[in-house]
């Protein structure tokens, strides 16, 4: 199952890069019934209508008096998840989260900028990535994108998502940034979708994942796999991870997927060891390959290693390691640009 992934994923991929289409798992009718339920999905829960609070602001700033280093600059981009879409309170969403995160680890302030836009497909990237590197003298340090649900939804090939997706990773690169890609969430977790198309769902989802992760890789970037970390763990406990309107995550949801990134966000600036205790290194595979597997198990991060090799390592889950949300280092409220 997995081989079969990485072939889909490499073509996909491969098209990205030469300006095809790709090429799907499943039928033409099966995707369009997947899609026209998932977006009836939408209407059914029917989202929410306020805009995500703003995190914008100052993290961890008791560590500058303590210690006189400059504040990291952390930059977010994506869509409603990244925004933080369904939760009430900043110190909520996931930028907040890592900010308070990333400082606690690093000993450093962190000053978090989120350029995220509700409802964004992997189109809006250039907007965002400009956005966030409109301060040629201060690029961000490390910038964190969270994209693919709407590609899906809105029926962007896959391609073209990864294409768009790759593109940003350079720009940011180019500018000297670490980039970290939570790749496309497992659409099979939501209520109103039912089986088979539940199973649909996950499918594309996966295989954008997986194409996703060979784009990122190859422009120097790391990515760990959400689908499968929010999905049973979803499944399994819906009233609690998923929001109001039962299609964004939870204020516990988005701890969930925070404590399966800071790790990766921390070690993009040297500041995780690699050889954490709580870590599987799994060693190095193809780069297709290890996308693929990563795709199927949520916190898994995939790395570049030499050519077309990536490194893969298993971090546990949260709910396995006994772990709590990252406490907010010693803040004052956000401030907001």
């Amino acid at each position: 199952m997995s081989m079969s992934r990485a072939r889909v994923a490499r073509r996909i991929a491969a098209a990205a890069a030469y300006g095809g289409s790709g090429i799907g798992l499943l039928g033409g009718v099966a995707v369009g019934l997947v899609l026209t339920e998932l977006s009836l999905a939408k209407r059914v829960v029917g989202g929410s209508e306020s805009s995500p609070p703003r995190a914008d602001g100052r993290y961890g700033f008791a560590f500058a008096r303590r210690t006189g280093q400059p504040p990291l600059r952390l930059a977010f981009l994506g869509d409603s998840t990244a925004a933080g879409q369904g939760v009430h309170r900043p110190s909520q969403t996931p930028g907040a989260l890592l900010a308070s995160g990333l400082a606690a680890v690093a000993e450093r302030p962190v000053d978090l900028r989120n350029v995220a836009l509700t409802g964004a497909q992997s189109t809006d990237l250039e907007r965002q990535v400009t956005l966030a590197l409109d301060d040629p003298e201060q690029p961000p340090d490390v910038c964190v994108i969270m994209i693919g649900a709407n590609d899906v939804t809105g029926r962007m090939p896959p391609a073209q998502s990864v294409r768009l997706l790759s593109e940003a990773v350079r720009r940011l690169r180019e500018s000297g940034c670490e980039v970290v890609v939570g790749t496309c969430p497992d659409l099979g977790t939501i209520e109103p979708v039912y089986q088979p198309l539940r199973w649909i769902a996950r499918r594309l989802s996966r295989q954008l994942a997986a194409a996703q992760t060979i784009g990122v890789v190859e422009q120097g970037g790391r990515t760990v796999s959400l689908g499968d970390l929010l999905g049973p763990e979803f499944a399994a406990n819906p009233r609690e991870l998923f929001g109001p309107d039962n299609y964004h995550p939870s204020a516990e949801g988005y701890a969930t997927a925070a404590m399966a990134v800071l790790p990766t966000l921390c070690a993009s600036l040297g500041l995780w060891p690699e050889e954490a205790p709580e870590t599987r290194d799994e060693g190095i595979l193809p780069v297709a390959k290890a996308a693929a597997e990563a795709a199927a198990e949520g916190g898994t991060e995939v790395t570049a290693a030499r050519g077309p090799w990536a490194r893969l390592l298993r971090r546990h889950r949260p709910s396995e390691a006994g772990a709590e949300p990252p406490a907010p280092a010693p803040s004052p409220p956000p401030l907001t640009h």
